[in-house]
């Protein structure tokens, strides 16, 4: 998948990026709010249809990409937002397993949860930036990029289990050692008072953990976008559309999970092909995009199905 120069960086592509962030700001807010304000525990139902509001903006953007700046541009659009929405996917289950070592209640996660994804974006809008910038000055790196990539899907394809260990995450132990912490959750507060002194919820410690897993997180997940396409506007739209659909795809995973066993290892053959297609592209072999996206989803849902036919 070589390198596209559409669309290119100007103030047509300013302008739209400008458009970007007002259609997407306010449904951000939207979600939180209405993630706030229910009366219930979220129910799978609540999740899917959040699932698929932030699936159809991801969509509708890419109708536009296609409106303006042809298919080429398009395909890269689509080919990187599945390549990031597959591997978060891979990331969420590790999210959960913070949660549930830390005994986060259900109905305590959601604002953790969209405090750690607003994070990530504006994470995810800086690797993107400085990688390409790394890139149009020094090309080698793309082939740094590409190594981490074939390491990272060959390390999760032959690893047994998510490991998750909080307790030795140096934010977390710094973060216990030096901060006020009440013993015990106040809802989805991070900061409460207690007989005139302010102190920390134990969520502010939950919350460090997977601010500092998602970095590690972006390491994975920006070199193969841009390794899909080195054009900022498709890479950082595509990133972060994929990137805002994460809380309710969160919570639908999370509300299936003993139904999906298999997912984790169907992910892992996913992102090993992607390094491998990625290496192999900067040797100069081309696998077709539509052909890749096959392989992609198609590894999805076998996992998916054979989850639940081993139910």
């Amino acid at each position: 998948m070589t390198p596209t120069p559409l669309p290119p960086i100007g103030p047509e592509t300013e302008f739209l990026l400008l458009i970007y962030h007002l259609i997407i700001i306010p449904a951000i807010i939207i979600d939180l709010y209405v993630g706030q304000r229910m009366s219930h525990d979220i129910t799978l139902k609540d999740a899917l249809i959040w699932v698929a509001i932030w699936v159809s903006l991801a969509s509708v953007w890419g109708f536009l990409i296609l409106y303006k700046f042809g298919a080429e541009a398009t395909a890269l659009y689509f080919a990187s937002y599945i390549v990031e929405y597959s591997l978060s996917v891979d990331n969420l289950f590790v999210f959960l397993v913070i949660f549930e070592y830390f005994g986060v209640p259900f109905r305590s996660q959601h604002k953790t949860l969209y405090l750690g994804i607003i994070t990530a974006i504006v994470l995810r809008g800086a690797f993107i930036f400085g990688g390409i910038a790394l890139i149009e000055r020094y090309h080698w790196v793309v082939y740094i990029f590409a190594l981490i990539l074939i390491y990272t899907g060959f390390k999760l394809a032959t690893s047994e289990e998510t490991r998750v260990e909080p307790e030795k995450n140096p934010v977390v132990k710094f973060a216990r050692k030096y901060f006020p912490i009440t013993p015990k959750y106040f809802g989805s507060k991070f900061l409460v008072k207690l007989d005139g002194k302010r102190l920390f919820t134990p969520l502010i410690i939950v919350l460090l953990a997977i601010e500092t897993t998602d970095v590690m997180f972006a390491f994975d997940s920006v070199p193969a976008v841009i390794a899909i396409s080195q054009n900022f506007f498709i890479a950082y739209t595509s990133n972060i559309s994929a990137v805002l659909g994460l809380r309710s795809l969160y919570f639908a995973l999370a509300l299936v999970m003993f139904q999906l066993k298999y997912l984790g290892k169907g992910l892992a053959i996913v992102l090993t092909f992607l390094g491998v297609k990625i290496f192999l592209t900067l040797l100069g072999i081309n696998i077709p995009l539509f052909m890749s996206l096959g392989i992609v989803i198609g590894m999805i849902l076998i996992s998916v199905l054979i989850s639940i036919i081993k139910k």
